[in-house]
């Protein structure tokens, strides 16, 4: 039997263990990336584990998080990147040249190889024929230093595409609609792998669009075929030598099959506050919009914003509208100025903001109070946008054009004008002279470390019992935004104990000084959990600082992969109800007691819970391989390493 996409770059990168869905396996990791705010961290790890030089095939380091320098701490951090990238062989791109997903897409994707990024949105890769997923920074630094990557095998959907997008309706649809169909939850240990007749209509660009967003549903990553749109978007940007043709074989397999004709679908919205609740346009017609914001790993590519200008183009911003827009990359930065779509977006009222991720982290443009705001960026988790009860919708470029002009909620297809053709250009302005290459001597490079720099905090070996407290319930679809704020708190990103203060502020503002009360008197910290806990980012800060706090096991209903993989590393435990109905038999404050967790933890047994404040034993399992449990005894892949 014949091969699908998935299955041929993952057997050709296979270290060790077997191709099997549901089979622990290693693959070897060409290309890794990370990103500001979970950079500094990873090579922090990096160098603590010993390690001297990169030897995967391509490191890049990318600022594009926290460009806003309000205080030293920032401009600090960002000094220790640059020369540590230079010490250990790290390509540093500088602040200003771009958000790392649509930057590395530009400049550095590859067809047929992998890639592991410090950011969920990493799949983006996989509109270039990559496979490229998302990982915590510790999972990342042991890449660059060679070493494999972890994954469950995982099984395998086709997406079969027909037809073609009608006018006004875009790639962004796409992605909203496959939300609409799987969710949230539920697809975690699979990958998505896009095919039939429709795939040819979609530049790499809309591609992108489509694989960014997989991350929401939970799917380890996304991938479309190699083909000749794909050597088109490489020849554009001087790269068509690295083009390899890579499609599934005729006869290839799959555990799933899901069909969407494009040409059936309709302008779509997020609304608040998931990217799977996703509802019609038409549905939202006539709402008052106070906030539109036009950028984001998602939607700031070129294609993405000539669009937009061309749309806006003679018109005015609605005065009711505050309008932004975030070019994805100096390269469309630099094209739109060229071409003079710089222009008639500043004409149209645009504020043109920096070319970083930005109001998508909530690291600025926080709306007004109560505002609706209509964003082209892939998440609107409650409070992410740095405005408690703003109202934040996840649309299309055309879908916020159209509410730019007209003030409300507005079906594109119903401003009666004609749809703006815009096609990916033939040659996109390169320039590479804000990346930062090897230099001549790294042994001579003086690593800087600002104050707000510390080591990064390793845990205990896990105890013989866990022995504590239910220091904190909390519901389904936790994200990581609900356990460590990002925004501009991300500027304590090197600081484990200072951002340590803020665990679980969002749910429970008490959360941190309680926890750190009970390790200081040598109790410890349990969290309950419900489904899908650990959404969202990679940011394994939502792991590290609750394990500083001395968290050492969640109880949940089910986890996300990136999430749970995070926990592992730190060395907290990741325990599942065998009945999720056992949920409610503990409460907040509960003493619970986890007797011989050490000794039984990689036997496969099934773990009780004694709940000694409600007088009962709770069954939990840990699904766990054998290399996750050694690291759990270790008290995390930091210590692991080391002892090797």
């Amino acid at each position: 039997m014949g091969k699908n996409i998935v299955q041929k770059i993952l057997d050709a990168h296979l270290v060790s263990g077997k191709p099997v869905p549901g089979q622990e396996v290693a693959i070897h990791i060409d290309q890794t990336l990370t990103q500001d705010a979970t950079g500094t961290m990873t090579y922090l790890q990096f160098e603590a584990m010993g390690l001297d030089a990169v030897k995967a095939e391509l490191a890049v380091s990318y600022v594009d998080h926290n460009t806003i320098q309000i205080g030293f701490e920032n401009a600090d951090d960002h000094r220790y990147l640059q020369t540590v990238a230079a010490k250990h062989g790290i390509v540093f791109s500088r602040a200003g040249n771009g958000i790392c997903h649509q930057v590395h897409l530009e400049r550095f994707g590859r067809p047929g190889k992998t890639l592991l990024g410090a950011d969920s949105h990493t799949p983006t890769g996989g509109g270039v024929g990559m496979i490229a997923m998302g990982a915590g920074g510790l999972d990342v630094a042991v890449a660059m230093g060679g070493g494999p990557f972890y994954i469950t095998y995982p099984k395998v959907c086709l997406v079969k595409l027909t037809g073609q997008l009608q006018p006004w309706v875009s790639a962004k649809d796409v992605i909203l609609k496959m939300l609409e169909i799987f969710s949230t939850k539920g697809n975690v240990g699979w990958m998505f792998e896009y095919g039939g007749p429709g795939v040819a209509t979609l530049s790499v660009p809309e591609r992108a669009t489509i694989t960014n967003m997989g991350a929401e549903m939970g799917v380890t990553t996304s991938v479309f075929p190699s083909d000749a749109e794909t050597r088109r978007f490489l020849a554009a940007q001087g790269r068509e030598e690295q083009w390899v043709e890579l499609l599934p074989d005729p006869d290839a397999a799959y555990d799933k099959i899901v069909e969407v004709d494009l040409s059936a679908l309709e302008p779509l919205t997020a609304a608040p506050h998931s990217p799977g609740n996703v509802i019609p346009v038409r549905q939202v017609v006539g709402m008052p919009v106070q906030q539109v914001a036009i950028g984001s790993c998602t939607n700031s590519s070129y294609v993405d914003m000539v669009r937009v200008a061309r749309i806006l183009k003679g018109r005015r911003a609605h005065p009711d509208v505050s309008f932004v827009v975030a070019p994805g990359s100096r390269q469309v930065l630099q094209m739109l100025a060229r071409e003079g779509a710089l222009a008639g977006l500043l004409d149209a009222g645009a504020r043109i903001m920096e070319s970083a991720c930005g109001f998508c982290i909530g690291n600025s443009q926080s709306p007004q109070s109560g505002a609706v705001s209509l964003r082209t960026n892939n998440r609107n988790f409650e409070g992410r946008s740095g405005t408690k009860d703003a109202q934040v919708y996840l649309v299309s470029p055309e879908t916020a054009a159209a509410a730019v002009i007209t003030g409300v909620f507005t079906d594109p297809r119903d401003l009666g004008l004609d749809y703006p053709q815009v096609t990916m250009p033939d040659r996109f302005f390169i320039d590479d002279s804000m990346f930062v290459f090897a230099v001549e001597h790294p042994e001579a490079v003086e690593v800087y470390r600002g104050s707000n720099i510390g080591d990064p905090p390793r845990n205990e070996p896990l105890p013989a019992e866990i022995k504590g407290q239910a220091t904190i319930k909390v519901g389904d679809k936790i994200t990581t935004d609900h356990i460590m704020p990002a925004g501009q708190l991300l500027k304590y990103r090197s600081n484990v104990p200072k951002y340590a203060t803020y665990v679980f502020s969002p749910v429970d503002p008490t959360f941190a000084e309680r926890a750190a009360a009970n390790r200081d008197a040598g109790i410890h910290n349990i969290i309950v959990a419900g489904e899908s806990y650990g959404q969202g980012s990679s940011r394994e800060h939502a792991a590290l600082c609750p394990m500083y706090l001395g968290v050492k096991a969640v109880i949940a209903k089910s986890f996300e992969r990136i999430h749970i993989a995070n926990l592992i590393n730190f060395g907290i435990v990741p325990l599942t109800f065998v009945d999720p109905a056992d949920y409610d038999r503990i409460q907040d404050g509960d003493e619970l007691v986890i007797p011989n967790i050490r000794a039984i933890l990689g036997e496969k047994a099934l773990i009780s819970v004694e709940n000694h404040t409600q007088g009962v034993e709770i069954p939990v399992e840990a699904n766990l391989s054998e290399r996750q449990v050694k690291m759990l005894l270790a008290g995390g892949l930091l210590n692991t390493v080391s002892q090797k």
